[in-house]
């Protein structure tokens, strides 16, 4: 490691959340910090139809005693939330918050880790190259606990945690038991007007009975990626849809272009569909039978059709 890089890793800065875009939000949560301590770079507003936003903020928690479940789902969705732009957020931890930094930070994007100790004392020590790499990467390590503060371990974590979500605009539970510090950072972004998300798991495993509880209390089951990206970029996917929609109406000949078409306008007999589309009774029986082996349309019985 390079001498430049050693000193920027032990640089502390400090400020108040009102000072920076990205942390102003906590403004508004209860007992909000008055001071943050950082390490790193805190991410900057980007540029979006011409105008500067917030970057979208996803809050990934869960157990310190994960299963090989739990960190595929926490790595799988920390990666695509990187490669999309998305800031991650996390608290170091061992578990679903180290694995969530990593899948960020392996498809190249930002994450921030918020500590339970102070600023000066990464924990746990273990995880001071993954604080470097995140530093390194254009993440922060922040905490609002100053150096060398004398703090009471277990109240300051889970003090902590509302920061946490405060930060976030979605917190996801991955992995959590009935009693977990998990839960407590889900306590917090409901207060805050966050949504919530939890993935479900086996009734059986205890490090999914947490998850299982919120999901009965109203948290969204998380299945999938796009169960996050749709809610952070409803824009872009309202965009795909439109154009996948679009392109459904379109065959490979002229013949089937048109009986899409038809069927997209509500027609669904084969008489409808000829007269809306022109066609003479053998082009119509010919396209419409190598639509369904295509699997573009599907029938509906007595010579009624229907999209796929």
């Amino acid at each position: 490691m390079s001498t430049l890089f050693s000193h920027f890793f032990e640089k502390i800065n400090q400020i108040s959340p009102l000072e920076h875009n990205f942390t102003e939000v906590l403004d508004s949560i209860a007992l909000k910090p008055k001071t943050l301590y950082f390490r790193g770079k805190i991410p900057e507003n980007v540029l979006k139809n011409d105008q500067k936003i917030r970057p979208k903020t996803v809050a990934i928690v869960g157990s310190r005693h994960n299963t090989k479940y739990g960190e595929e789902v926490a790595y799988r969705l920390a990666h695509e939330l990187g490669k999309r732009g998305a800031v991650v957020i996390s608290g170091l931890a061992y578990g679903i918050d180290s694995i969530g930094h990593r899948g960020c930070l392996d498809a190249g994007g930002v994450t921030i880790a918020v500590l339970g100790t102070p600023i000066d004392q990464i924990y746990p020590r273990n995880h001071t190259p993954l604080a470097r790499e995140i530093i390194e990467k254009d993440g922060a390590i922040i905490s609002e606990y100053a150096p060398g503060a004398q703090i009471y371990t277990k109240v300051s974590f889970l003090e902590r945690n509302r920061i946490i979500s405060g930060l976030a605009d979605i917190v996801v539970v991955v992995e959590a038991a009935e009693k977990s510090g998990s839960l407590n950072t889900a306590t917090h972004a409901i207060n805050q007007g966050k949504e919530v998300f939890a993935v479900p798991g086996n009734i059986t495993n205890p490090y999914s009975q947490g998850c299982n509880k919120l999901i009965k209390q109203g948290a969204i089951p998380y299945t999938e990626p796009d169960d996050i990206l749709r809610e952070l970029f409803h824009e872009d996917f309202a965009k795909k849809y439109h154009k996948l929609k679009q392109a459904k109406l379109f065959g490979d000949t002229d013949a089937e272009t048109a009986i899409l078409r038809a069927l997209a306008a509500g027609a669904r007999s084969g008489d409808e569909i000829m007269k809306l589309s022109l066609l003479p009774p053998e082009v119509f029986n010919q396209a419409i039978t190598l639509l369904e082996i295509k699997s573009r349309v599907r029938s509906l019985g007595m010579n009624n059709w229907g999209l796929i």
